[in-house]
C-alpha cells in the first residue's frame, strides 16, 4: 500500500489576500507543489484546493484551506477522512510573528502559540503532526497585529521568502522524510 502523505498551507482565500503574511503557507506550498505535481491546485468541495503527485513513492496532497485561516480544521478534518491519513502523516506550513521574518522552525506536536489556524486544527484534529513555522516577524505594537499579518511582504521580504520557497522545493525528500526537522539547518544557514 502506497503512503499517503498531506502537506497543508495556511492562509486566507481570495486575490486580496495572495501576498499577506498570514499567507506565507499557501506561498509555499504553491511553490513545492509546482516543483513537483504536473497539475494545479483543483477545488475539491468548498473546504480546499488540492493538487497532489507521486513522490519517491508517496502519495503527496498539497491542500489549500479555502474555510479562512480561523476555521483552517475543518478543511485539515474533511482531508484526512477522505484521503484516510493520520493525524501525523500531516505537514502544516504557517506564519509566526514570534520568529524573525525568514527563520523556519520545525516541530512535530505542541501548543499552538496562539495562532488561530493551528487552534481551529488542534480541536478537530489533534496536534500530532508537523507543523513548519515560519518567521514573518512582530510589529512593535501589539495592537499592530491583524494589520501586519493582513499586510503584504515588502520587495527585500518577498526576495528572501523565494529563496526559502526554492530550498524547501528543492529538499522535498528531507521534508517528507521521518525526520524533516533536518531542513531547518539548510533554511536557517
Amino acid at each position: 500500500m502506497i503512503e499517503c502523505l498531506l502537506i497543508v498551507g495556511l492562509g486566507n482565500p481570495g486575490f486580496e489576500y495572495e501576498n499577506n503574511r498570514h499567507n506565507v503557507g499557501f506561498q509555499v506550498i504553491e511553490a513545492i507543489a509546482e516543483s513537483v505535481a504536473s497539475n494545479s491546485f483543483k477545488k475539491m468541495s468548498q473546504v480546499a484546493e488540492i493538487s497532489s503527485c507521486f513522490f519517491e513513492k508517496k502519495k503527496i496532497i498539497f491542500a489549500k484551506p479555502l474555510t479562512f485561516m480561523n476555521l483552517s480544521g475543518r478543511a485539515v478534518r474533511f482531508l484526512i477522512d477522505f484521503y484516510k491519513i493520520p493525524i501525523n502523516k500531516v505537514i502544516v506550513f504557517h506564519d509566526d510573528i514570534d520568529l524573525p521574518f525568514g527563520r523556519v522552525k520545525i516541530k512535530k506536536g505542541g501548543g499552538n502559540g496562539g495562532h488561530n489556524g493551528l487552534k481551529s486544527i488542534d480541536n478537530l484534529a489533534g496536534n500530532d503532526y508537523w507543523r513548519v513555522r515560519i518567521g514573518v516577524g512582530r510589529p512593535t505594537e501589539k495592537s499592530m497585529i491583524v494589520s501586519y499579518v493582513l499586510g503584504n511582504f515588502s520587495e527585500e521580504e518577498s526576495e528572501k521568502l523565494d529563496a526559502i520557497k526554492k530550498i524547501i522545493s528543492e529538499n522535498l525528500s528531507i521534508l517528507i522524510s521521518n525526520d524533516p526537522k533536518k531542513l531547518e539547518s539548510l533554511i536557517n544557514s
